[in-house]
């Protein structure tokens, strides 16, 4: 627990709720500059060694270049410490081409020295690598162009959930959910627009965002209240963290989410009712709440036992964990439906193969599953983080129709329309 000022927050049907007042936030700086270091440092060395004798100035540039790379991490730390605020301008300029630059320059490096080998034996390596670093960065244009319309293309997925504990009063029930919006000064307001008129267009009778409000900085929070905060359901919207609400400073997100009428849930769960029959809704912690610097301070960590706590064991619960890793430790305690995001589906993805750029990195990467009667779906996000890049993922709004089981069995489809 941090030093900081506790105060209790009466929050409707929720009861008190203790959470540490904001406070000046710490940024481990030095460990990602040596990351970066090597990572991109590195891969500048390879691909800006080949280009030199191109180059004005020749390696003077290329070293010139490299010392560069420190100022949007600097950028950033200042950011997330809360000494500055990054302006539109500034994340465009500077931490976008960061961004890119940090994925797609080690490609390039490994296709530079690739034609270098292959040219040695020829006494032509220099050529040939630069050759092969000319078709990569042709590549790379062509599917960073692709991608960027494919971060635009908004599409709706409608779902049927069959859940055999499901009232029968809540048959039929509409929940759209969107996620990893991400907003800040630099995301089109226009497309935000579409994304909140195609979710009320879709008649929701409950809405869900599934974590990742912000862009990294708490005060992108008044940005999407501005865009979202007039999104209207039956039974209310309801919003729960992020890792990147937790970089951002949680509790200046959760205070300004909170303000704009959204019902917040961390470790806590809230029932709906119809017609005298009820639908729990529980929203959990994020991991990031116990790994990043001062999180733990924010009392956002994950709490499965504590999220469930009150619960009737023989009521259906819909829960609400922005991380698909949480999944196991509910679906062992009998929560019905789970719903996620995070992991944007790598923002690359085949899904005729269930495979994404984020299914090297974590098992449950995309997709629906089921555990027994548990069932899972991972949202793949309504936006994009760091690039506007995605390809085979598009951004989705996701309407899912909760239904009562007459088999008894559990399942989630998708139903094409």
């Amino acid at each position: 627990m941090s030093n900081a000022t506790i105060e209790a927050v009466e929050r409707p049907g929720v009861g008190g709720v203790k959470r540490p007042a904001a406070a000046r936030r710490s940024f481990p700086l030095w460990p990602i500059l040596a990351f970066i270091a090597v990572w991109l440092g590195g891969s500048w060395l390879v691909v800006g060694g080949w280009l030199s004798p191109l180059l004005p100035g020749g390696w003077g540039t290329v070293v010139i270049a490299l010392a560069a790379t420190p100022i949007p991490v600097w950028t950033l730390a200042r950011g997330i410490r809360g000494d500055s605020y990054p302006t539109a301008t500034t994340r465009l300029l500077i931490l976008r081409p960061f961004w890119f630059a940090m994925l797609f320059m080690p490609m390039l490096a490994i296709v530079t020295l690739a034609g270098g080998l292959a040219g040695l034996p020829f006494g032509a390596a220099g050529v040939t690598g630069r050759w092969t670093l000319g078709a990569g960065a042709t590549l790379i244009g062509i599917a960073a162009v692709v991608g960027y319309v494919g971060s635009r293309r908004l599409v709706v997925k409608q779902f049927e959930v069959r859940m055999p504990r499901l009232p029968p009063a809540f048959d039929g029930l509409r929940v759209v959910q969107i996620s990893d919006l991400h907003v800040g000064p630099h995301t089109p307001r226009r497309f935000l627009a579409r994304v909140a008129e195609t979710v009320q267009k879709s008649n929701p009778d409950l809405i869900v965002i599934t974590g990742d409000q912000v862009d990294d900085f708490a005060r992108d929070v008044e940005l999407f209240n501005d865009a979202f905060g007039t999104l209207e359901a039956a039974h209310g919207t309801f919003a729960i963290a992020g890792n990147h609400d937790v970089y951002a400073g949680w509790n200046a997100v959760r205070d300004g989410l909170s303000a704009a009428g959204f019902e917040v849930l961390v470790n806590e769960a809230v029932a709906i009712e119809r017609r005298g029959q009820r639908l729990w809704i529980a929203g959990t912690g994020d991991p990031a709440g116990k790994g990043w610097p001062g999180g733990s301070g924010q009392g956002v960590a994950p709490d499965v036992d504590r999220t469930l706590a009150g619960i009737p064991r023989d009521e259906p619960v819909l829960a609400l964990a922005h991380n698909p890793v949480l999944w196991p430790a509910l679906a062992s305690r009998g929560v019905d439906l789970t719903l996620s995001g995070h992991t944007h589906y790598g923002q690359f993805a085949i899904p005729s193969r269930g495979w994404s750029m984020a299914s090297p990195f974590q098992k449950l990467a995309m997709g629906t599953h089921r555990e027994g009667q548990s069932l899972l779906y991972i949202h793949p996000g309504s936006n994009y983080w760091g690039i506007p890049f995605r390809i085979g993922t598009p951004p989705e709004v996701a309407v899912l129709t909760l239904r009562a089981s007459d088999d008894g069995d559990a399942w989630i489809s998708e139903v094409k329309t």
